[in-house]
């Protein structure tokens, strides 16, 4: 997991749309090209949610530095999520 286009990895499941969230302006700055590309490259769409209010402040930086210096992620991140971090492995592995 995690080599190669999502574009590619979406056409081959026969997916047809990714649903990405945001927090902030900038993050649809960073976004919006990537999916366009997708569009072009794979027909795949993307559906963009707005964040809550509460968990603007967040990303996946600062939850990976808060869990590796053993601060408590637990109300931030799925159940799975936080077992892979607290077995000291990447999530996004």
């Amino acid at each position: 997991m995690g080599e190669g286009l999502l574009a590619e990895y979406c056409r081959h499941r026969g997916i047809s749309a990714i649903v990405k969230g945001l927090r902030s302006s900038s993050d649809f700055d960073y976004e919006l090209p990537m999916a366009t590309m997708n569009r072009q490259l794979s027909g795949v769409e993307t559906v963009f949610l707005p964040a809550e209010a509460h968990y603007l402040h967040l990303s996946s930086t600062l939850i990976k530095e808060i869990s590796l210096l053993g601060g408590d992620v637990s109300d931030f991140v799925p159940k799975s999520v936080l077992r892979r971090l607290l077995a000291g492995g990447s999530a996004a592995e």
